[in-house]
């Protein structure tokens, strides 16, 4: 809830910098001369119609990781880049109170004045590694969906951190091995896939295809579902059945070691929402180690998540900065 006006401040940072901001504006291809990048075309439908752009320069690529088109178009254009391994799975929802029973071992919680409880779980699992992925205490577990016939969770926090469910990513590696073929985008087909069966379990709709914690783990049917923050509704479904096997028996063991980390964790007050897909980058889009320019076509510069080098706010937030410095440089250069 206090994001909305840390954006616009980074906004008006930009604009009082000298940088414009180009709504309902999305490039369709880069501009390339030779093996060098000299900008971006781009399509406009601010204020009603569809106008071509062309912006000249340098391009940082800091597109976020889902967008796909980006991915697509740089395959196409035969822009070097690589599979990367991913981790997908599910939204696990809690009682905030159980949570904080839990964690701050008191039966009576975390009183008045204790900030709503986190937790972090990490295991290994034939091979591949299970965690808890964006800990949302006090929080929402939210759609978010970027195209048609999928369902995809999230999960967010308002500041106060005082609703009465605490949720997190609870997710499997997926590595490029594990996936068949040789496509450089197979990582991101087999995300859209499970996105897309997911949508199909919900009854083609934004309803959630849920199942109780242990039931998933005693691989039984959920008769009913607890009540949830996640808008759109849930709906009973057998994830132990129509889930990848690599996923469904990695996460059944791990609930497992988690239930004797923390007693009380493993149990049908939770809720397993279907499903957490967009942990990261499917790809990589190759860069120098050195310049951060991309390895053949001079004057780009792929940055942050979507490019493959973050892992999250923070991480994505610094490669910026130093993408920005080198792209700085860069112009520097050849302007001499």
């Amino acid at each position: 809830d206090k994001l909305p006006k840390v954006i616009e401040n980074m906004r008006n940072t930009i604009l009082a910098c000298g940088g414009e901001v180009h709504f309902q504006t999305k490039m369709v291809a880069l501009e390339t001369d030779g093996n060098k990048v000299v900008g971006v075309k781009a399509v406009s439908t601010y204020g009603g119609g569809q106008q071509e752009k062309t912006f000249k320069g340098a391009v940082i690529l800091a597109t976020g990781h889902s967008a796909r088109d980006v991915y697509q178009h740089c395959q196409e254009t035969n822009i070097e880049m690589e599979a990367k391994g991913i981790a997908v799975g599910v939204r696990l929802e809690h009682p905030a109170e159980l949570i904080d029973q839990i964690q701050y071992h008191n039966k009576n919680g975390r009183g008045k004045y204790l900030p709503a409880a986190e937790y972090a779980f990490v295991t290994q699992v034939e091979g591949r590694g299970v965690y808890s992925f964006c800990m949302c205490p006090g929080g929402f577990v939210i759609p978010s969906a970027t195209g048609p016939q999928q369902i995809v969770t999230n999960g967010m926090s308002p500041a106060n951190r005082g609703t009465k469910w605490s949720n997190a990513g609870m997710v499997v590696q997926i590595n490029p091995e594990d996936i068949e073929g040789d496509d450089l985008l197979r990582m991101m087909h087999f995300q859209e896939q499970l996105e897309k069966d997911t949508w199909q379990q919900g009854n083609m709709r934004q309803t959630a295809p849920a199942q109780r914690m242990a039931d998933f783990v005693n691989k039984r049917l959920s008769y009913d579902l607890p009540a949830s923050s996640y808008a759109p509704g849930l709906i009973s479904s057998p994830l132990h059945f129509w889930l990848p096997d690599n996923i469904t028996t990695r996460l059944q063991q791990a609930f497992k070691n988690f239930g004797k980390q923390a007693h009380g964790f493993l149990t049908n007050e939770a809720v397993m929402i279907a499903t957490e897909t967009r942990t990261s980058s499917p790809v990589r889009i190759l860069r120098d180690r050195e310049t951060f320019m991309h390895v053949r076509l001079q004057g780009l510069f792929p940055c942050g998540e979507g490019a493959g080098y973050a892992g999250g706010i923070v991480s994505a937030g610094i490669d910026g900065e130093r993408c920005a410095k080198m792209a700085s440089a860069y112009l520097s250069s050849i302007q001499q």
